[in-house]
């Protein structure tokens, strides 16, 4: 939105008056006085008039180690959700940008900008997700070339996209994957006649989860990390 436009609605001014304000430097945008209506203004942007603050929302950005046994949601009334994990002055203007289920652990990203949690999380980015997996039987070498070439899922009548699979161990495997249907890592494998007993998140594209962050803490993400889903 318009700075002018912005103030018109915010202020309830007439349009004269605020081009009054902004010709006396009476704006102070992101710490800057800014004298042209013309100038953008997002959620994010810090508006200040005569001295009294219109908007200072600040962009929150968080990386949470979750521990299994809680829903990746904002409220639930018969789980403890991962929102009860958080001590932080914006937790109620959070969200989360993609979700693990409720047995899962691993890296979860939570933050109050629409936009970037859109970049992370909309199918067309295809942005890579990394899981370490555990297995019930063992992981045959047959395995790695079926998610190569895709499982078809006929609840949702589709075939998933092409996933690569590293076996590290005969019951342990690293899973990538660029999609994230319902349950896919489990029934991918049980379509292969196996089990997943374990299902741990350790990247999103190129975030890794912090190895010095415990289960159940968050950290703020830093500038370059934030910048990973920027566009």
């Amino acid at each position: 939105m318009r700075l002018d436009r912005f103030l018109t609605r915010r202020t309830g001014l007439p349009s004269k008056e605020v081009l009054r304000l902004l010709a006396e430097g009476g704006l102070v945008v992101d710490g800057t006085v800014e004298r042209s209506g013309l100038r953008e203004i997002g959620r994010f942007t810090r508006v200040e008039m005569a001295g009294e603050i219109l908007q200072a929302e600040v962009a929150v950005y968080l990386m949470l180690h979750k521990p299994a046994g809680y829903l990746s949601a904002t409220t639930d009334r018969q789980h403890p959700t991962v929102m009860t994990l958080l001590n932080h002055p914006a937790r109620d203007s959070l969200h989360l940008a993609g979700r693990l289920d409720r047995a899962s652990t691993g890296l979860l990203l939570l933050t109050n900008d629409g936009r970037w949690s859109r970049q992370v999380t909309e199918p067309v980015e295809e942005i890579s997700k990394v899981y370490r997996i555990s297995t019930r039987d063992e992981i045959s070498r047959e395995t790695a070339a079926i998610f190569a070439a895709g499982i078809y899922f006929a609840y949702e009548d589709l075939t998933t996209r092409p996933a690569v699979l590293e076996i590290l161990a005969p019951r342990e495997a690293l899973l990538t994957l660029h999609e994230g249907r319902y349950h896919q890592v489990k029934r991918m494998f049980h379509a292969v006649g196996n089990q997943v007993l374990a299902l741990h998140r350790e990247r999103i594209g190129p975030l890794v989860l912090d190895e010095r962050l415990p289960s159940g803490q968050c950290r703020a993400l830093d500038a370059e990390e934030i910048a990973f889903f920027q566009r």
